[in-house]
């Protein structure tokens, strides 16, 4: 990749261990957004089994998406002070011990402690956070591009676990695939411990980051402010936390109920799961690309163009309320999953410009946890909104009148408007 690790002095070494944590944070996405999504095919099951209502077992992804976004904050104290290999290793832990444990549970407190509890922690400490501040350490001048790359990893793993859970679930049971899917984490645990972690934490240069706010550096002799106290005095701060929200709550409306959606729209549930993976899979395509865009044409451009195709997309399904069609389900799997996700790389990258140096992992932490609370609000109003109606329809609205609240940042701010440039 042009210019991926600048300032490296062409040493092939120092190439090699740039596109080692570029790798590393594709993969930890993979596995960790891949796993914690699989929670859609299992909510048929859970509810054959145990008759919970459609709330009860929305319940369970909404407190995975709040203690997804509760402790990302944590996570990105956790890296600034102990590295990766603390926090990966740790994820690895409490992500695999939960999905073990989760095939021997038999009531919903159960559920929300173990695969919403702990398995959000776990997820948090595989995703995003971690991964933009190891990127951001070796990864320059093409910052975008190369976190678009691995936010990509979210996708590939909706389009490699999330089919094979399904697999799983209907020929083995859904406590076989639990089971399958937490030893499968656990497995890797040894091998990741003895990765060159330190190399990786170290970077490109440390220090070559200045340490300053949004506008202003740190004045020699006074004392050091917290960078996230400094952040949240800053209105960009606010702004990326409301673009964050309300995408993470219109998505998550509809995500958590997808593949229940299909199935009650008459295609088969390997079918439905299929089509989630698909989806997934156009993803990967369509947050590559937006990263790498963005970097090009500007933000506000790229990012308007996501919200367009994902708007189209919510009108293909709405449509499918009125006539099941397989060419209303291939227009929903286009123009919904090639935006899928691709928002995350663009707040990510701002993040990187507009707080740069000491504490990034933290404020970024914090941002994305504002993702993950709209995301696990939606995905509990998604359970209310289909026992109250009875149907899909209300979500579908409440999505779109997310996604206009969550675009309004990039033509009303004057900060993201001259990132829009850029």
């Amino acid at each position: 990749m042009k210019n991926a690790a600048e300032g490296l002095s062409g040493k092939p070494s120092s190439t090699l261990m740039a596109g080692l944590a570029l790798a590393l944070a594709f993969l930890f996405n993979v596995l960790g957004r891949g796993i914690g999504d699989t929670y859609m095919v299992f909510l048929l099951p859970l509810n054959a089994e145990f008759g919970w209502n459609r709330s009860e077992l929305s319940s369970v992804y909404s407190i995975y998406m709040l203690s997804t976004g509760l402790s990302a904050p944590f996570v990105g104290m956790l890296f600034d002070r102990w590295g990766p290999r603390v926090v990966y290793a740790t994820g690895l832990t409490c992500l695999g011990i939960a999905y073990v444990l989760a095939g021997n549970l038999t009531q919903l407190w159960q559920f929300q402690l173990c695969v919403g509890i702990a398995g959000g922690i776990g997820v948090s400490a595989l995703g995003m956070v971690p991964a933009a501040g190891l990127i951001s350490r070796w990864y320059r001048g093409n910052t975008g591009t190369a976190l678009g790359i691995a936010y990509s990893g979210v996708g590939c793993g909706t389009l490699l676990i999330v089919p094979l859970a399904q697999y799983l679930n209907e020929s083995m049971g859904w406590r076989s695939a639990y089971h399958i899917l937490g030893v499968g984490l656990l497995v890797l645990l040894p091998i990741i411990l003895f990765l060159p972690w330190r190399t990786l934490r170290a970077g490109i240069r440390p220090d070559a980051v200045p340490d300053r706010s949004t506008s202003t550096l740190r004045e020699p002799g006074k004392p050091q402010v917290s960078p996230l106290r400094t952040a949240l005095k800053t209105r960009a701060f606010w702004e990326l936390a409301q673009v964050f929200g309300f995408t993470g709550l219109a998505m998550y409306v509809i995500l958590v109920q997808t593949v229940a959606f299909l199935i009650e729209m008459g295609f088969a549930p390997l079918q439905a799961a299929g089509a989630f993976g698909i989806a997934g899979m156009l993803s990967v395509i369509g947050v590559s690309a937006s990263g790498a865009l963005a970097d090009r044409i500007g933000y506000r451009r790229t990012v308007t163009a996501s919200f367009v195709s994902t708007f189209i997309g919510l009108l293909f399904l709405l449509a499918m309320t009125y006539q099941s069609s397989a060419w209303l389900l291939f227009g929903y799997i286009a123009m919904f999953g090639i935006a899928q996700g691709a928002r995350g790389p663009i707040v990510s990258s701002l993040c990187a410009k507009i707080f740069p140096g000491r504490g990034l992992g933290t404020i970024y932490g914090t941002i994305y946890a504002c993702m993950s609370i709209g995301a696990a609000l939606g995905s509990l109003v998604s359970g209310v909104l289909h026992d109250i109606t009875g149907g899909y329809q209300a979500s579908f609205y409440f999505s779109m009148i997310s996604l206009l609240l969550a675009i309004a940042p990039f033509w009303t701010s004057a900060t993201l408007k001259r990132f829009g440039r850029s």
